[in-house]
């Protein structure tokens, strides 16, 4: 199972290939996980074990895929479009594209798994990625395009002033200096996972905030000359 990149647009809601804004940056990916009803359990196991407890599932009402859906201990959402059809109409393909990027958009940093017969994946993949083939094996993981993650910049804020205070109060035991690099170095591990640098820049972010503060404090004390 590898990942395969959608047609490059970022979703807005009633938008389409066309409506990428200028100027927005791409360094993220949403997964949509494309699951075959004759999926296995070993397969059904390795998607579980990858997906985000906000995971939503798209499934078929049909008790193929309501196999593979109790297998991925996620709640489901079934939708009549994605169940077999004898004789697909020519647009079924985006039609069925529409679903899944509707359901997407709704919340574009949660992962979210598609589960239908093999014929209403291909029809699927051929619009959602007509770039990549469908895998030989029942799961394809797919990534639309997103931009990154927001950085919480009130809280990294208010985690700066907290960061100041209690670096102040333990002082006296370790250097003031040590619990804001402890702060960094887990902010440059945050840096290289994948998801995660949101966390990173407001860890950086705080502890910025926390060094102005300090020093702002240290600056108001007595023990600063020509303090007022």
């Amino acid at each position: 199972m590898r990942p395969c990149l959608a047609a490059a647009w970022t979703a807005v809601p009633g938008g389409g290939p066309g409506d990428m804004p200028y100027g927005r940056i791409v360094t993220d990916y949403q997964r949509i996980f494309v699951v075959t009803t004759q999926a296995g359990a070993p397969e059904v196991a390795r998607v579980r074990a990858t997906l985000a407890s906000s995971a939503t599932v798209l499934t078929a009402p049909t008790a193929e895929a309501k196999r593979v859906v109790e297998g991925l201990d996620r709640e489901a959402v079934p939708d009549v479009l994605l169940a077999p059809v004898r004789f697909p109409s020519v647009d079924r393909g985006h039609r069925l594209d529409e679903l899944v990027r509707r359901h997407a958009v709704e919340d574009r940093y949660r992962d979210l798994v598609v589960v239908a017969d093999p014929a209403t994946v291909t029809l699927l993949l051929r619009v959602l990625a007509p770039d990549q083939l469908p895998e030989a094996g029942p799961v394809t993981e797919v990534g639309l395009p997103r931009a990154p993650r927001p950085v919480p910049l009130g809280r990294a804020a208010a985690g700066g002033v907290g960061l100041a205070v209690v670096a102040g109060l333990l002082a006296a035991l370790v250097p003031i200096w040590v619990l804001p690099a402890l702060v960094v170095a887990a902010a440059l591990v945050l840096l290289v996972v994948p998801g995660r640098r949101h966390l990173a820049y407001a860890l950086l972010i705080a502890t910025a905030v926390a060094a102005v503060f300090s020093l702002f404090a240290i600056a108001g004390s007595s023990r600063f000359p020509g303090s007022w």
